[in-house]
This record gives C-alpha cells, sequence and structure tokens, in this order.
C-alpha cells in the first residue's frame, strides 16, 4: 500500500510538473508566466527529494522559487517602467489607424499564434515519445560511478559523497562555476551603477519588522547548510543561495542601514570566494596536483573552501538582484571634482 500510494504521488508530481511547464510557456501574461515559473520550482524540488537527491532539492528549491522568482519581477517591474511612455506612443498610433487594418492585423496574430502552437505541441509529443522509448529500452544494471566514489569516500575528507565528488573528485568543474558567477558580476557591474536612494519607499513597517526577524534565520540556516555539507545534504551552493534569499528580502523592504555599507567590502567579499579556492588549489601543487588535497587536511580545505565560497556565492546573487555596480558617496564626489 505505501508503495502505491509513493507511486501515485509520483504520477501527480509528474503530470504537475508537465502542467505548469505547458501554461509556462503558453501563457502571454508576464506575471502569470513567473508564478508559474516559481511553483514550477517548488514541486521540481519534490521531484528531485523523490528521486534521492536532496542536495539538488535544496538548491532548486532555494534558487528556482526562492532567488530568481524576485528576479524576474524586478526585471518586470524595470521593463513595465522603461516602456511605459513607448506602449503609449504605440497605443496613440494604433488609435489613428484604420479599423480593417486592426482586424487583419489581429486575426493574421491569432492564425500565427495557433499555428505556432499547433507546431509546439506536436515537438512537444514527439520529445515525449522519444523519452519513453528511451526509458523503456534503458537498463538499469549498470551502477553508474557510485561504486568508485564509495571507494575513494575514506581519502576525500569528508563524509557526503556529493562534497567529495563536487569539490575534490571533480574540483575543477565546481572552480569553473564559481568562476562563471564571479564573471557573471563583473559583467553587471560594468554595464550600470547602483545607488541607493535617501528616501524610502512606501514599504509596510510590519514588513520591515518580519524581515528583521527572518533574516539572522536565514543566515543561521545558511551557515547551518555549509557546515552540514561535508556529512550530509548542503554546501556553499544551497547556503549561498539562502544567503542570497535573505539579502534580497533585506534590499526589497529597504532596510535603513544598507545604505551605509561601502562599496569596497562587498568587493573583497566577492573576491573572496574565488580567490580561496584558487589560491588552495595551487598551494597543492607544492606536495602533488592542482586541487589534489592532502588526506589529513582534505576535510578542512574542504569546510574552508565551502564557507568561502558559500559567503560570495550568497552575495553573488545578491549583487545579481541589486543589477548594477555599488557606488559610493565618495566616489561620486570624486567624479564631480575631476569632472569639474
Amino acid at each position: 500500500m505505501n508503495s502505491l500510494s509513493l507511486t501515485l504521488f509520483d504520477c501527480v508530481v509528474l503530470v504537475t510538473l508537465l502542467g505548469l511547464a505547458w501554461q509556462l510557456l503558453a501563457t502571454p501574461d508576464l506575471f502569470k508566466a513567473m508564478v508559474l515559473f516559481m511553483s514550477f520550482g517548488l514541486v521540481m524540488a519534490l521531484a528531485w527529494v523523490r528521486l534521492a537527491a536532496p542536495d539538488v532539492a535544496l538548491a532548486e528549491a532555494a534558487l528556482g522559487a526562492g532567488l530568481t522568482g524576485p528576479l524576474f519581477l524586478s526585471a518586470l517591474h524595470r521593463l513595465r517602467g522603461t516602456r511605459k511612455g513607448e506602449r503609449r506612443q504605440q497605443l496613440d498610433s494604433i488609435e489613428h489607424r484604420g479599423k480593417i487594418e486592426k482586424v487583419t492585423q489581429r486575426t493574421s496574430g491569432r492564425i500565427i499564434y495557433l499555428l505556432l502552437r499547433i507546431l509546439f505541441a506536436g515537438l512537444l509529443l514527439t520529445l515525449l515519445v522519444h523519452l519513453a522509448t528511451i526509458l523503456l529500452h534503458v537498463e538499469y544494471e549498470n551502477p553508474g560511478l557510485g561504486v568508485f566514489v564509495a571507494e575513494q569516500q575514506e581519502e576525500s575528507g569528508v563524509i557526503s559523497p556529493v562534497t567529495a565528488v563536487l569539490l575534490n573528485f571533480r574540483g575543477y568543474d565546481t572552480l569553473l562555476e564559481i568562476m562563471v558567477l564571479f564573471v557573471a558580476v563583473v559583467a553587471v557591474w560594468s554595464l550600470a551603477t547602483v545607488r541607493f536612494s535617501e528616501k524610502s519607499g512606501q514599504v509596510s513597517p510590519i514588513q520591515q519588522g518580519v524581515v528583521r526577524i527572518l533574516a539572522p534565520l536565514m543566515i543561521l540556516v545558511a551557515v547551518s547548510l555549509i557546515w552540514q555539507g561535508t556529512h550530509l545534504a548542503g554546501g556553499a551552493f544551497q547556503g549561498g543561495a539562502v544567503l542570497a534569499a535573505a539579502g534580497v528580502l533585506m534590499m526589497v523592504s529597504e532596510l535603513p542601514w544598507l545604505r551605509l555599507i561601502p562599496s569596497l567590502p562587498v568587493r573583497l567579499m566577492l573576491v573572496f570566494g574565488p580567490l580561496v579556492f584558487l589560491g588552495l588549489g595551487v598551494s597543492c601543487l607544492a606536495d602533488g596536483r592542482f586541487l589534489e588535497y592532502p588526506g589529513e587536511l582534505a576535510g578542512f580545505l574542504i569546510l574552508l573552501i565551502e564557507l568561502a565560497c558559500g559567503l560570495s556565492i550568497g552575495l553573488t546573487l545578491a549583487c545579481l538582484f541589486v543589477g548594477g555596480r555599488p557606488v559610493d558617496d565618495l566616489v561620486d564626489r570624486g567624479q564631480l571634482e575631476e569632472g569639474s
């Protein structure tokens, strides 16, 4: 009976994922699409739990639903603000057109939209048929790389096999992912600058009070996830995502003390994780190869990398939410003096 209940639950999760994905791709409303995307992330986290991948489930819940959603909502708010004047001009020009031309355009647009939906439905059905055919012919006797990971587990310095793979057996990939996030922040900062306004928006005092309570708890959860990554589900990416979510909540609530943070500590913290990861990898060259940690120090070095990268990842994701390089008042004054 228990097995039957789990099977029914898996079927419900699968159908829900397919339904959310279809509605997400088919809806023309951007706000509705973002809500569906966040819902899809939460349901996908449940799917990863059922697939015995709690690490991926934590990352999906924190990134796919908790952080990416507010990023999309912020982008939509800015997009609507910048295009408000353009939309007004478009509406004025449409009013001057003839009724026959508008009817013709609407009819042709609906026909094209219907044809695209039919084409997409056919491609999706073809993909599902191919996936079902592959699943029916897959042989599950291959144990994969789990046996080899288990054999080398003691030499990795950690108990969690996921952390052993990510930071020891294939540390090159994880280091590259950290560098990609860092380059993304550099690219965003090179395009725009952002400074907190002196006057706060109309944020409810209740919201600010709730955030003041939730933010410390989220920071504790983030540190706990980073700490337990060596022996349980968790790690730098999961903890960093929760830390970034706490930062996004504080920025959305416009807490006053955020305006007093200078940009120099933010810059140093952004490069802290990549520098620690890269520096420890280079230090391993003295006794072995790059990122080949000594056996007796492997556990400590991995924990140090997790802590440093967790802080940098959290700050990186929060800075991507801001959408630009923070500017200090002193920097502004220096630029003004140079301009004068």
